[in-house]
């Protein structure tokens, strides 16, 4: 396949959890069979509570009817972490990648997403521990990973905050830490709006990786992943 050092970028429309994660199995089936590139989706979701693979009930302190309630989804996912929170004004990539190493590959994340946070003014970083995967400002949290492996490609990926209501994180334990608070670029003064950062973590994230960014339409990602 020509272009292997490419890094796919496909900006997508705000998109119902579960329909981006059936577009994310069938692309990551494209690339497992080396169709396409590796490839990065940037979206928003509705409001919607995604529960990874070492959740548990107390995620939830005041049960599923209640946030089902309040109009917010609530889906189980394969991926690694525990509760997170998508909505509206938050940014979502999920990079469908050829993975060699696990640990490596969310590190890398990791720096793409503190470069593209420390551009937009909001001095990021990382803090020690499995349990603080992601992105901090101090002790508040800005950015959260979770991804799931298969046949050395990745699925799932990264959420930041940009200029989402950050209200839905105060009656659920993030991450699975009671004590976490979570921040976005505008509660930390940022101007920087979803669109603009958009693109600069598009940009960041192919950096880090060392890629050359090539924009792919959304419709020839669909082509080119159905026939896998």
């Amino acid at each position: 396949m020509t272009g292997a050092r490419e890094l796919w970028a496909c900006d997508l429309p705000t998109i119902e959890y579960r329909e981006a994660l059936a577009l994310q199995e069938r692309v990551r089936a494209a690339r497992q069979q080396d169709l396409i590139c590796d490839t990065l989706l940037l979206l928003e979701h509705p409001p919607v509570y995604t529960r990874g693979r070492r959740s548990d009930a107390r995620e939830l302190p005041l049960g599923e009817a209640w946030y089902r309630g309040q109009g917010i989804d609530i889906v189980d996912t394969d991926r690694g972490g525990k509760l997170t929170y998508h909505g509206p004004g938050q940014l979502v990539g999920y990079p469908i990648m050829h993975v060699d190493n696990v640990r490596e590959f969310v590190a890398t994340m990791e720096r793409a997403l503190v470069d593209a946070v420390r551009g937009a003014g909001v001095p990021a970083g990382t803090r020690e521990g499995r349990e603080f995967t992601g992105v901090w400002v101090g002790d508040r949290k800005i950015g959260s990973i979770g991804i799931h492996v298969s046949r050395r490609v990745s699925m799932h990926g990264f959420a930041v905050n940009v200029e989402n209501d950050l209200t839905p994180f105060e009656a659920v334990v993030p991450c699975g830490l009671p004590d976490v608070r979570m921040t976005s670029l505008r509660e930390e003064g940022s101007p920087e709006g979803i669109d603009c950062f958009r693109k600069r973590a598009g940009h960041a994230f192919a950096r880090a990786f060392g890629r050359r960014q090539r924009l792919v339409t959304a419709r020839r990602l669909r082509r080119r992943s159905n026939a896998a």
